[in-house]
């Protein structure tokens, strides 16, 4: 049974809390002894194998100024807006077991593919981890994402066995570069910020 059921946009459905899961919040939130304190949900990785879904504590003035805010009986909810398209149809229950329990959240369409709805760098995340690091992995190398400048230029950094590589520029400039501006076409550029002094690990182009 669920105590609140809201419909925050006719686009998305319903972010339900169960009350085992609320009252377990409560008593937490109460022995925190902190005026205010809520807590807040968000999604990191959407749409990528590191999707994590995060419940964090929220002291007051912590939270972000586009968040929504449900208030509920003994405390409010915040949740992140950019990750609100992600959280269609979740739910925050309490699983009890026999040292006590915890709070789960069972969030089916974190996983989906990145949304017209989704942030710059929700789609840079969706694009690197689903098409371009299983190609670097081959040589034991990947690619993260640093950084988004306001001109929509990208940040990267390579790891693994593409740090250093000797041929890492044609990577960036044939598959890096060129599947990013094809997927996203908002994006004006990427730059590599890595370091390849630091080539230890790398893989190296032979003839």
């Amino acid at each position: 049974m669920y105590y609140n059921s809201v419909l925050y946009d006719k686009k998305y459905k319903n972010i339900k809390i169960t009350f085992l899961a609320q009252k377990y919040i409560s008593d937490i939130l109460f022995k925190k002894n902190i005026y205010g304190i809520s807590v807040r949900v968000f999604v990191i990785y959407p749409g990528t194998p590191n999707v994590e879904t995060c419940l964090v504590y929220c002291s007051p003035g912590e939270e972000e100024i586009n968040d929504i805010k449900i208030q509920l009986k003994k405390f409010n909810l915040y949740i992140e807006k950019k990750s609100l398209p992600f959280l269609n149809n979740a739910v925050i229950d309490f699983n009890t077991h026999n040292i006590g329990g915890n709070i789960i959240i069972n969030a089916p369409n974190t996983q989906i593919p990145y949304l017209k709805t989704s942030t710059l760098e929700n789609k840079v995340n969706y694009v690197l981890y689903n098409e371009i690091n299983p190609q670097l992995a081959i040589h034991q190398g990947g690619i993260k994402l640093i950084n988004i400048t306001n001109e929509n230029v990208v940040l990267l950094k390579f790891t693994g066995g593409c740090q250093g590589c000797n041929i890492v520029n044609i990577t960036l400039k044939n598959n890096v570069e060129r599947t990013l501006l094809e997927r996203i076409p908002e994006l004006t550029g990427v730059i590599d910020i890595t370091d390849h002094t630091d080539n230890i690990n790398s893989w190296n182009y032979t003839n």
